[in-house]
């Protein structure tokens, strides 16, 4: 097969939480596949930037806070000025509040709910309609989650907006798979990032996970680069609505 498939080279690149862990790993990979990069974060990309630059791709940083709907406008403003639109979309941006169910607050529920479902499918809209006026072919890529899949202890929001993320991937690859859009998602196992800190940092739940991990180890955001690019890319044109599992095996135990 030609590798020219998952050649990103003028592509641009929307990649919302980007400034560090797996968003950082998915934008710096999608770069050095030739792909533009808009980092949209609520602090400052700067190692982000660095190495994207450095693979010799362009590079905008937007500031936006996605608890709310507000900064979506702006985001495709500054991204049609600057590269003349995106071609890819990759909604990363997430948040997670820990707490017994019993015990959980409506602001936890809601601030997790904003950010995880509601922006996520907001944007994706916009990002569709765009590339629909411009007859242009659209890579949407949804960051779900194992508890898309399995419902988790002490994260109803988290859980609720990530099986979210999966339904709402389908729906849109329902709808806009004839208009030249593919909707997909990847799935991360447990991966070393600030949200499985404390996890890691416990002895006990940190053996308990890795022993259930067929490959023995947490992820890194370098292991989400392939499945990314692949879904960036041409070779995924026939690929609609399917959720990826990057998890090292764990949903085969």
């Amino acid at each position: 097969m030609s590798t020219n498939l998952f050649d990103l080279s003028g592509k641009t690149a929307i990649i919302t939480g980007c400034n560090t862990g797996l968003g950082q790993g998915m934008a710096v990979g999608l770069a050095e596949a030739g792909c533009n990069i808009v980092a949209v974060n609520r602090s400052e990309p700067s190692e982000t930037q660095r190495r994207v630059e450095a693979s010799g791709q362009g590079f905008l940083a937007v500031h936006a806070d996605l608890t709310s709907t507000a900064p979506i406008d702006d985001i495709l403003y500054q991204t049609e000025q600057r590269f003349g639109g995106a071609d890819i979309l990759i909604n990363n941006a997430g948040l997670i509040r820990r707490a017994d169910a019993l015990d959980f607050t409506e602001q936890d529920w809601d601030d997790v709910i904003n950010v995880n479902l509601k922006s996520l499918f907001f944007l994706s809209q916009a990002f569709g309609r765009a590339c629909v006026d411009k007859q242009r072919r659209g890579k949407i890529i949804n960051i779900a989650s194992l508890l898309s899949f399995q419902g988790g202890i002490r994260v109803p929001s988290y859980t609720a907006s990530k099986s979210g993320v999966l339904g709402l991937t389908r729906l849109m690859a329902n709808e806009w798979a004839s208009l030249g859009l593919n909707v997909n998602a990847i799935a991360p196992g447990y991966m070393a990032t600030n949200n499985t800190q404390a996890l890691r940092d416990d002895p006990q739940r940190s053996r308990e996970i890795l022993g259930r991990i067929p490959t023995g180890r947490w992820g890194t955001p370098e292991d989400l680069v392939g499945a990314a690019v692949f879904l960036a890319s041409r070779a995924s044109d026939y690929v609609n609505g399917h959720t990826l599992a990057v998890d090292g095996g764990w949903l085969g135990r």
